[in-house]
């Protein structure tokens, strides 16, 4: 079976206001209209509803009128919980596949800039729309998807063939990419990456362009980087487009870290001061790039944000190579207390990189690029003069 499109009035305004915004150029705007997000999205889905401020089961059985709505809106859609093991239609603990928002998908796509004729390859299926948009704008047969979860890529595959896109869907771990297929002229990832993996850069051409959200454990602070490939095929660099949050590569997901393994009694074991700096300093707004810089600063660190109570909030800093730990606690109106315990001061340093930032004028994140290599990544600020290998 075919499946008949249908542009509904929201999908069309939805579509004007990404071109209107900048995010989606003029020339993607054919695919917008001719591969809607809704042809790709399950019978039940969890959008993220931004007046209730958390992800909610919509049924389109139920309520397809509302369903509709959050499809053709520019908001995220969780289709997947607790790597399908979740049951019912609450939402489950971890969201772990979804639709990306339309304004996030088609930011990425323009850098990747994709041509008719391009062979492309696509990291993290999903539902499946974004290799049919890559496919609409590639040609037939140009474009391989690759979606690690087993019942995720069969359901795209399915939708695709009943959409009557081109694009192949292959099962596996997309960290070492497909050099089946290879070599691509595009890379692109939809998922955020801890490492960059050096097999994607040797699967794409020379000239050839990877795009990919990156950050480090820090925090989900990622940043898109759009990485051109030398002529000679050695290195890969460019810069940051702006800021996103990505689901992990599963092969890059960091285990969930035990706080009792740390802090065995209380705050008290560990060194105390204070800070002048404040919470709204430290923390900043959600896509600010303050934490994306401490992240590149402060390696092999998660930095946890506790519940606010009664004015005090607070933070914990946790060190992934070693059991260091800190914590320090804002308060409204007053200097912040600090304890650090283990062989890294991880405040100090969290502190320093904050520091470091400001005095560097609070760079954005089109500020920093990054290079990957066969030995490693290097992150930089404008240009190659100040950079820290990660």
């Amino acid at each position: 079976m075919t499946y008949v499109r249908q542009v509904g009035p929201g999908c069309a305004a939805l579509g004007r206001a990404l071109v209107a915004g900048g995010v989606m150029s003029g020339d993607w705007a054919g695919a917008f209209a001719d591969v809607p997000r809704s042809a790709f999205l399950p019978d039940l889905m969890w959008p993220w509803d931004m007046a209730a401020g958390c992800s909610v089961p919509v049924s389109r059985t139920d309520d397809p009128q509302r369903w509709q709505e959050f499809a053709d809106s520019d908001c995220p859609i969780v289709t997947q919980w607790d790597d399908g093991n979740h049951l019912g239609t609450e939402p489950g603990a971890v969201s772990t596949s979804s639709a990306s928002m339309p304004s996030v998908v088609f930011r990425m796509l323009r850098d990747l800039d994709v041509r008719a004729g391009d062979r492309v390859l696509e990291v993290g299926t999903a539902t499946g729309w974004n290799a049919a948009l890559l496919a609409h704008r590639a040609g037939a047969g140009r474009v391989i998807s690759m979606e690690v979860d087993e019942a995720v890529a069969g359901r795209a595959r399915t939708v695709l063939e009943r959409f009557g896109s081109s694009a192949r869907v292959v099962h596996g771990d997309g960290f070492g990419g497909y050099p089946e297929g290879a070599p691509y002229d595009r890379i692109i990832g939809t998922c955020g990456l801890r490492r960059f993996p050096w097999g994607w850069v040797e699967q794409c051409r020379p000239g050839g362009i990877v795009v990919a959200p990156w950050g480090t454990h820090f925090s989900n602070a990622d940043g898109v980087a759009r990485l051109v490939v030398a002529d000679d095929g050695l290195s890969a660099s460019g810069r940051f487009t702006g800021p996103v949050e990505f689901m992990k590569l599963r092969a890059q997901r960091l285990p969930p870290v035990v706080h009792g393994e740390y802090v065995r009694e209380s705050v008290k074991e560990g060194w105390e001061s204070s800070t002048g700096v404040t919470e709204a300093e430290f923390l900043g707004e959600r896509f600010g790039a303050q934490r994306f810089a401490v992240g590149v600063r402060v390696p092999d660190c998660l930095c946890v944000e506790a519940e606010k109570r009664e004015g005090a909030r607070p933070v914990w800093l946790y060190g992934l190579r070693d059991r260091s730990w800190a914590c320090v606690l804002f308060r409204d109106g007053d200097d912040a207390r600090v304890w650090q315990y283990g062989a890294r001061r991880l405040w100090d340093e969290a502190e320093a990189a904050y520091r470091w930032w400001v005095a560097h004028g609070r760079p954005g994140y089109e500020r920093f690029g990054l290079t990957v290599t066969a030995e490693g990544e290097r992150v930089w600020l404008d240009g190659a003069g100040d950079f820290w290998k990660v």
